[in-house]
């Protein structure tokens, strides 16, 4: 049975509360959380010898300034892949991806989307830390992304999610401008749509625009429901 508008104003209202609280603005009413709709996928072989290759990686010069290697984790059947930069400080040193602030405000980014973070994977352009947490380097990309389009082939995700600009112009090649100018529509990158968002550290940098806060709503509410989320 269709439903009716005000249930559809209604359902639009209480996802954009969510939203908003969890990526941290007080003044809003608080949302219960929705229960995750899906299990996390059983393990994968071919990714764990992928993450072990990843680990012991010594193909360009960011290994050697790296305490270890962050392959990427999460679902290995993920309908939805992130995609953002390289690791930090954090993530050099616990070997997992954002894991740092900006990591923890992904992870409310995602629980507004009505997933837990296990049911997504999350990855990296580069998987070794560049020095000063710099733009990775041409060669740099290029040493590493094999890694990652041999996760996106085993993973094989419905949607992917860009985060910054470092990551849209890996999988939207030639877009014309900043981020503010690029996102809020899908591309096609082999196939699969491709949404384009700031980088969540962007959004800490600049914390009290609500107006960018929103932008990034409207992002993940098409991918919701391009993805039956909503």
């Amino acid at each position: 049975m269709p439903l009716k508008k005000t249930d559809k104003l209604t359902r639009g209202l209480e996802n954009r509360l969510r939203f908003f609280q969890e990526i941290g603005v007080d003044d809003l009413f608080p949302v219960p959380r929705r229960a995750p709709r899906s299990e996390p996928g059983t393990p994968s072989p071919a990714l764990d010898r992928l993450r072990d290759e990843i680990l012991c990686c010594c193909k360009c010069g960011l290994a050697a300034g790296r305490t270890q290697a962050v392959p990427g984790e999460g679902n290995p059947r993920a309908e939805l892949l992130f995609v953002g930069e390289g690791p930090g400080r954090d993530e050099d040193a616990q070997g997992r991806p954002f894991v740092g602030r900006a990591g923890q405000l992904l992870t409310r980014i995602i629980a507004a989307m009505t997933y837990d973070r296990s049911e997504v994977f999350i990855a990296n352009i580069v998987k070794c830390r560049p020095p000063e947490n710099r733009v990775p380097a041409r060669d740099e990309v290029e040493s590493c992304t094999p890694f990652l389009l041999r996760q996106v082939e085993i993973i094989k995700p419905r949607v992917i999610v860009t985060l910054g600009k470092t990551s849209t112009d890996f999988f939207v090649p030639g877009a014309a401008g900043g981020m503010t100018s690029i996102r809020g529509r899908f591309y096609e990158w082999k196939g699969l749509p491709v949404m384009p968002t700031f980088h969540p550290s962007y959004l800490i940098r600049n914390e009290g625009n609500r107006k960018i806060k929103q932008m990034v709503w409207d992002d993940m509410q098409m991918v919701m429901a391009l993805l039956g989320r909503k």
